[in-house]
């Protein structure tokens, strides 16, 4: 099976980040994982989360930022690869001068039902 980008349609998570799904079960018919790009805005951020079922696998591909990664922040640019396990709180915010674009593995594939929000609104 084959993707092209532009015909993966963007989408915004629970979380707040814009999704493509490059690949997924309900879309594409693989079965155990999905593949997507999320991009945060330039000083933009993601709510801090967490996957009960899924574990997850980010790569940077664009911009820089900080990772955080339950109780650890630290930053995050092209190149970089960190393992989420499911469970665990985290959150992406991208740096003030680019987009930042990361590639997000999930195994089972991302379900906005296994998202649990862990703050309710962006702050301020």
């Amino acid at each position: 099976m084959k993707t092209a980008y532009a015909g993966c349609p963007p989408y915004i998570t629970k979380d707040g980040s814009e999704i493509r799904e490059l690949m997924h079960p309900a879309r594409h018919g693989n079965r155990a994982q999905s593949l997507a790009e999320a991009r945060v805005p330039p000083g933009g951020r993601t709510l801090l989360h967490r996957h009960s079922r899924t574990e997850e696998l980010y790569h940077v591909t664009a911009g820089s930022g900080l990772m955080t990664l339950g109780e650890a922040v630290f930053p995050i640019a092209v190149g970089d690869t960190v393992l989420i396990p499911p469970g665990t709180p985290h959150r992406v915010e991208a740096g003030p001068d680019a987009v930042l674009s990361i590639l997000c593995c999930c195994s089972p594939a991302y379900a906005h039902e296994d998202t649990e929000l862990l703050e309710q609104a962006f702050p301020s």
